[in-house]
């Protein structure tokens, strides 16, 4: 029995993150090049949500902006961690990010929440401030 399951009983219903990697909800930013970004920044995994993705695929996609999933992962995280973003608790920032390409509007919210992955490790979300 877990320490959760000891307090809240036993789970009713489970999504776990690999679950939703395998569902195409997250994306995995620990693959390649992009995993190289990531740990250049943060030491814990992370991922985005496809509503992120999607933002970065349209803007290394746009033929006029010279993007690239590298380029657009730096900046992404370099924000997540300025003085600007604003800490709304101990594990989710709300940041703001210019992202060329991605239509008439070129700056875009985004929050980081630190949480805890399948075997309770801390694991790092970058999602749209809409979504959970």
């Amino acid at each position: 029995m877990s320490a959760l399951e000891s307090i809240f009983g036993e789970a009713i219903s489970c999504y776990t993150r690999a679950e939703a990697f395998n569902d195409g909800v997250l994306v995995d930013l620990m693959q390649g090049e992009l995993g190289q970004v990531s740990r250049q920044h943060y030491k814990y995994r992370i991922a985005c949500t496809l509503g992120v993705f999607t933002l970065i695929r349209k803007a290394v996609e746009h033929p006029d902006w010279g993007n690239d999933y590298c380029g657009v992962l730096h900046d992404i995280l370099t924000m997540s961690k300025s003085t600007y973003a604003q800490k709304l608790d101990r594990s989710t920032v709300l940041f703001d990010v210019r992202i060329t390409g991605t239509g008439s509007k070129c700056t875009h919210s985004l929050k980081l929440v630190v949480g805890p992955g399948n075997d309770m490790e801390p694991v790092i979300t970058i999602m749209l401030p809409d979504e959970d």
